[in-house]
């Protein structure tokens, strides 16, 4: 069964009317080349749970600009008679912004603004699945992920507040999550190309899950694509006591037969974007959202006499999901 997922894995998980409370999201994000600039595109179902007629379709983007350290944030909601997610096709609509395979168009609209795109986007890399694929028809977890697109480049145009921003091969990817909940407290990150290494990928996340008053101890599933190989390293043994993470740092490391990682990833709390996500069984979660962190990798495999240094300045994707406020920032949608 594990093998359906390697050609529905953009197919929407979501039936109308279901009783069973659920999320899924199709986001994009890509960085300027050179600068620290980035995009954030989001096309969300939001389904509480045993209540299908309050469900809705979000929309979301940010973008994020590190030159002036001025982001700006929007998400616009709309009934679900307004929007389709196929669960045969790779086709998403939330009211007039579509979402398919190598182009995304539409707008949000917020207090803070307005944003438009109009992209499309590319790549020549297999999708990347972030768990062993029989786990994506499994219960467990509750939230699944996975990177459609990775490394994908995109072109076309962002209009922000009316300011038009040209996107000319800007680098990222485009993403798949979906679940019955929201993960009750983690730290993702995603680095599309490192500074001498424009071809590696890197797909990491910490999580801990809430099982009655008990927390389970963190796990990190990290993939990474490197000179021409995947390294997954998402087994449920493999990822305890791999990392540990704050507000805007995160370090990890892993260490196998095969491969030994050690790496850091950054952000200041100018760089982040704070969101609230509803969660389906009730109640909501604080996104903290930066597609401008730094990243830094040493990885050593036993093919190479020295460690290979990697660094990412500014194009690294970092989010924290929490239900504590103490993080100060302030919400922006």
């Amino acid at each position: 069964m594990g093998q359906e997922i390697l050609t529905n894995f953009n197919f929407s998980r979501f039936s109308p009317g279901q009783i069973q409370g659920h999320y899924e999201s199709f986001f994009q994000r890509a960085n300027h080349p050179e600068l620290p600039l980035a995009f954030w595109i989001r096309y969300t179902i939001f389904n509480p749970h045993k209540q299908p007629e309050n469900a809705i379709g979000e929309l979301w983007a940010i973008y994020f600009d590190g030159q002036t350290g001025q982001h700006t944030a929007v998400k616009s909601e709309f009934p679900m008679s307004e929007c389709s997610f196929d669960q045969k096709s790779f086709n998403v609509k939330v009211s007039d912004s579509i979402l398919s395979d190598g182009k995304l168009r539409g707008d949000a609209v917020h207090s803070n603004g307005k944003i438009e795109w109009d992209l499309s986007f590319t790549t020549d890399h297999q999708p990347l699945f972030d768990f062993p694929l029989s786990m994506y028809q499994a219960a467990l977890p509750r939230a699944k992920v996975l990177v459609g697109h990775p490394l994908a480049r995109f072109n076309g145009n962002l209009k922000v507040n009316g300011r038009s921003i040209p996107i000319e091969n800007w680098i990222g990817s485009q993403n798949h999550n979906w679940g019955s909940k929201h993960t009750d407290h983690y730290a993702w990150g995603q680095v599309a190309g490192f500074q001498k290494f424009p071809e590696t990928f890197l797909e990491l996340a910490t999580a801990r899950l809430k099982i009655g008053p008990i927390w389970t101890p963190a796990m990190t599933p990290i993939v990474l694509r490197h000179r021409g190989k995947e390294y997954r390293l998402n087994s449920l043994i493999e990822t305890l006591r791999r990392a540990s993470f704050g507000y805007f740092w995160w370090d990890f490391q892993a260490n196998t037969p095969e491969i030994q990682i050690k790496g850091q990833i950054r952000a200041t709390r100018n760089d982040f974007i704070c969101l609230k996500y509803y969660n389906p069984p009730g109640g909501f979660k604080y996104c903290l959202n930066s597609k401008i962190a730094s990243c830094h990798l040493e990885i050593k495999t036993p093919d190479r006499l020295s460690a290979d240094i990697l660094d990412s300045s500014h194009n690294a994707a970092f989010e924290i999901l929490t239900d504590s406020d103490d993080h100060g920032l302030s919400l922006s949608c």
